[in-house]
């Protein structure tokens, strides 16, 4: 009958939550309640030379770290692992297991450098380490391919090979397809571990199914305390101690694990949530990488069934390794929808040529701040009001000009329950498809963005271009303040708001304003509202 143990990853995998900044009294109590709760193996951190040691921190650059971070601990009946991530630290910092306070060391193994991180694990043997070999991504292999893997690994002869879920990919019948491949040939003193992500809330069901698995092979685990880990997060510790209590007579203290939780875990929680996600379902749905659903859903212009559309498009060599560029193409490609808009745009000309100048409104915080200023504006100028994205509440929009399918389904309610002289004529690009009928106004998205910028279809330079190539000579700005880096203070509505980085911000400032620059080339342009595209 096969032995199941049980491996805490939650001071390593945790950490990419954190930074592995648990500060040195944590780390120490995490460190100890799962000792106390008997968990047979304890996963202390990383080893990454490019990091600078401290003792707060649970990724350190060499061996001497993490003794220095475990010294004084009581390890119990527990081995204590790290991780090293291949070619992330040399050979020449670890020191040899006799020297040491850790038992093992698991190296994270990748598909294009598998043959020089087996022959790392080799030299790990020889200074006295048990070494688990962790092949990431165990779906981008084929099943020759895995056979080829685990011959090299027998060759090694590792305490333990792992199947790692890098992604949450894998479903029941795929997991034990493939642990049944490898245990028919993994040598039989070799444990087979498991590595699972939640991506699709399956981590502790697929456990389950392979500690019920039948085979003599002994098997390993993986699990953190409340799941805490990177992207969805793991199997949550306290399952699998309160499953084999149960179903296996084991005896963990599983009341430690939930120590750990309420005096180490939650409070890290509450500031940066993991978990179950609709970006993390996305990317194991496609079978890709999860920055890659991330990206596409902060544009904030897909519906998640667009985003999903995207995401079905990606090249099976594209999907593991995250490329911006690449899925930049593929937006852009997916949101075009090359149509002749000539009519269209000749008979907006007629419109903007009936009035002296159009006020164009964005939904920033100064559409609400400096309300007065634009109303006594609109007053003394009679111009032609076209917002952009959104319906401002204190102001009688003319137009509606819409780039962005998100915001449009957000909107199209309530635009059409308005009829008659209440009813918003639309201009609309091509990517945006109308819930029913068409929109007023239909303009071709293709020959309005610019796809030499890292956003083509920001919405204002795509209007400007518009106005330009219908003759509009004088325009005014109000609401478009220009973007800042911190978070709820980009739109009046906070509903709309996008994930800024600080250097984000300054370039698409920097972009908008170059485009308003040479705009005012050909047009009038005035800022209603004070702006940082205007400096």
């Amino acid at each position: 009958m096969k032995n199941i143990t049980l491996l805490d990853c939650t001071l390593r995998d945790g950490g990419f939550i954190n930074d592995w900044r648990f500060g040195k009294g944590d780390i120490a109590n995490l460190f100890e309640r799962s000792v106390s709760a008997g968990i047979d193996y304890i996963e202390a951190g990383f080893l990454d030379e490019r990091e600078a040691f401290d003792e707060d921190r649970t990724i350190t650059p060499d061996s001497e770290g993490m003794d220095r971070i475990l010294k004084g601990l009581s390890h119990g009946n527990s081995k204590i692992f790290a991780m090293i991530d291949y070619g992330c630290c040399d050979i020449s910092r670890i020191k040899d297991k006799k020297d040491s306070e850790l038992d093992g060391i698991r190296v994270m193994i990748k598909k294009k450098t598998r043959h020089e991180a087996i022959e790392f694990c080799r030299a790990l043997k020889e200074k006295g380490y048990l070494v688990g070999a962790q092949p990431v991504s165990v779906t981008g292999y084929d099943d020759e391919e895995m056979k080829e893997l685990v011959k090299e690994i027998n060759s090694l002869s590792p305490f333990a090979m792992y199947i790692v879920d890098t992604y949450g990919l894998l479903e029941r019948k795929q997991l034990l397809h493939i642990f049944r491949l490898i245990d028919e040939r993994l040598d039989k003193g070799i444990k087979i571990g498991y590595h699972a992500h939640n991506n699709f809330q399956l981590a502790f069901a697929n456990s389950v199914a392979l500690m019920e698995e039948d085979t003599e092979r002994d098997i390993i685990i993986d699990g953190s305390a409340f799941g805490m880990g990177k992207s969805a997060g793991n199997c949550p510790l306290e399952l699998l101690t309160a499953y084999l209590n149960e179903n296996r007579g084991c005896s963990y203290h599983t009341s430690q694990i939930l120590e750990m939780i309420d005096t180490g875990i939650m409070k890290i929680y509450e500031k940066s949530p993991w978990g179950y996600q609709m970006q993390y379902f996305l990317c194991a749905d496609n079978d890709c990488h999860p920055k890659y659903p991330q990206y596409l859903l902060q544009k904030k212009t897909l519906s998640v069934k667009q985003v999903d559309e995207i995401l079905s498009r990606i090249e099976e060599k594209e999907r593991l390794a995250f490329n911006r560029q690449y899925i930049e193409k593929l937006y852009v490609e997916y949101q075009k929808n090359d149509i002749n808009d000539e009519k269209d745009r000749e008979a907006l000309r007629k419109v903007f040529a009936g009035k002296p100048e159009v006020l164009i409104l964005g939904p920033g915080p100064s559409i609400g701040k400096e309300r007065e200023r634009i109303l006594s504006y609109i007053e003394e100028r009679h111009p032609l009001v076209v917002s952009i994205n959104f319906i401002p509440r204190d102001y009688k929009s003319d137009m509606l000009f819409l780039t962005n399918s998100k915001r449009y389904m957000q909107l199209s309610s309530g635009l059409e329950k308005k009829s008659g002289a209440e009813r918003l004529p639309v201009i609309a690009t091509s990517n945006v498809t109308a819930a029913k009928d068409s929109f007023d106004y239909n303009i071709d998205y293709t020959g309005l963005i610019d796809e030499s910028f890292e956003i083509p279809d920001n919405s204002l330079p795509m209007f400007l271009r518009l106005l330009l190539s219908t003759g509009v000579k004088r325009a005014a700005l109000a609401g478009f303040d220009g973007y800042v880096p911190e978070r709820g203070m980009n739109y009046s509505d906070p509903g709309m708001e996008y994930e800024f980085a600080a250097d984000y911000a300054i370039r698409l400032n920097a972009y908008t304003g170059k485009v308003i620059k040479e705009a005012r080339k050909q047009m009038e342009i005035e800022f209603v509202t004070d702006s940082a595209y205007g400096k």
